[in-house]
């Protein structure tokens, strides 16, 4: 799987650093401003904030899990790391489902830049994942009786 690691490496570290500048700036102002997103019903703002601050260490985290397993040749262990810290792109998304946050533009911005994250990710596990399911043909034909 050279070509996994000589093709893949790149993007995925482009990708993983996009991703964790978008969400920490996002996340760090959803734990800082919380007050000014919309709130789901019964849940404070200080839980919302601790809520915020340890779902990103836990999506970072997954990140790191998923580039470590990358480059170790764990390609399969990697891609599953890599879909679970994708989510922090849908969640940032979530704003939407309890409202339209009243926040900079800036900011406002960063709801999309994190979903275009989780987005490059999936493409980037369906282009591994892909190239994991190739069968040679001289493998085909080696396992034909």
């Amino acid at each position: 799987m050279d070509v996994l690691r000589e093709k893949g490496l790149g993007p995925l570290r482009a990708i993983l650093v996009f991703t964790l500048v978008s969400t920490v700036l996002h996340y760090a102002h959803n734990v800082v401003r919380a007050a000014d997103y919309p709130q789901v019903p019964g849940i404070s703002v200080p839980v919302t904030q601790v809520v915020v601050a340890i779902s990103w260490v836990a999506f970072a985290v997954f990140g790191a899990f998923g580039y470590r397993a990358y480059v170790r040749g764990q390609y399969w262990r990697s891609l599953a790391f890599l879909l679970v810290c994708s989510l922090s792109g849908l969640a940032s998304a979530g704003h939407f489902l309890v409202g339209v946050p009243r926040i900079p533009a800036f900011w406002f911005a960063t709801i999309f830049t994190d979903s275009l994250a989780a987005v490059a990710l999936w493409v980037f596990v369906c282009w591994v994942a892909m190239r994991l399911n190739r069968v040679s043909v001289a493998g085909q034909m080696s396992t034909q009786h």
